[in-house]
């Protein structure tokens, strides 16, 4: 594990835009592709728009993302899908893009999903934390065990709070009961992982994450598991660590 605390959320970002673009490019140098997981939500706004000025050759990326509501219509202004087209996709022309879908025929979309990651190795994947220390939607308690690659499941009030306070939605009413998510397994499956926790909302979810056990009550403390975590900060997220 290494921990990374930039002085704001906007440093945050770059320094972690360069951690990202250094793991791609290396991939792309030796292997001739890289395959890598984005995370969505307000906490990854200063990451991607530094991305967005990186040298990339993004026709050698191929991109996955970690969750989508189900039923939630890609115009909805808190569709993942719709947030990774305005926010990463506008500039990054990647050779393949793996979107999500909680539309229609959610089995099926799950199945084609499962095959197309489980094609080769994930290179880089860059996974934020919640306010309830979830991973993708992994409420606590998450499962730590399924071999499930994505799954639906149901999200929790302090999760539909937190899209709440973002502005994503108008009430905890209106926020979807369920989602598909990847899952904690798939995620600890990447090569290397990033994760991109600035602001003060965030600071107790940290705070649990660093000082807890491996706990499914916190999912994120599974991260801490892994061998190549990188985990960025600011001052505000980081005030809780002793």
């Amino acid at each position: 594990m290494n921990i990374h605390i930039a002085k704001t959320a906007e440093d945050l970002g770059i320094a972690a835009a360069d951690k990202a673009v250094e793991v791609i490019n290396s991939c792309i140098e030796k292997q001739g592709y890289a395959r890598i997981i984005l995370s969505t939500g307000a906490s990854q706004f200063t990451f991607l728009e530094a991305l967005s000025s990186r040298d990339i050759d993004w026709g050698k990326v191929e991109m996955f993302h970690l969750d989508e509501y189900v039923g939630l219509p890609e115009s909805h202004p808190a569709s993942f899908r719709k947030y990774l087209r305005e926010r990463f996709l506008s500039y990054a022309p990647v050779a393949k893009a793996h979107l999500v879908n909680g539309e229609g025929d959610v089995t099926g979309h799950i199945a084609k999903l499962s095959l197309e990651i489980g094609k080769a190795p994930i290179d880089l994947a860059v996974i934020g934390i919640g306010e309830n220390a979830h991973i993708a939607f992994n409420d606590p308690p998450a499962d730590f065990l399924t071999i499930m690659t994505y799954k639906v499941v149901d999200l929790d009030d302090d999760c539909k709070a937190q899209q709440v306070r973002e502005g994503w939605f108008d009430s905890i009413a209106s926020v979807p009961k369920q989602a598909i998510t990847m899952t904690v397994q798939q995620i600890l499956s990447s090569k290397t992982i990033i994760s991109c926790v600035p602001y003060q909302q965030k600071a107790n979810a940290i705070q649990n994450t660093l000082q807890e056990g491996i706990s499914e009550m916190v999912p994120a403390t599974i991260l801490k598991t892994h061998k190549a975590w990188s985990l960025y900060l600011d001052e505000a997220s980081a005030s809780g660590i002793n």
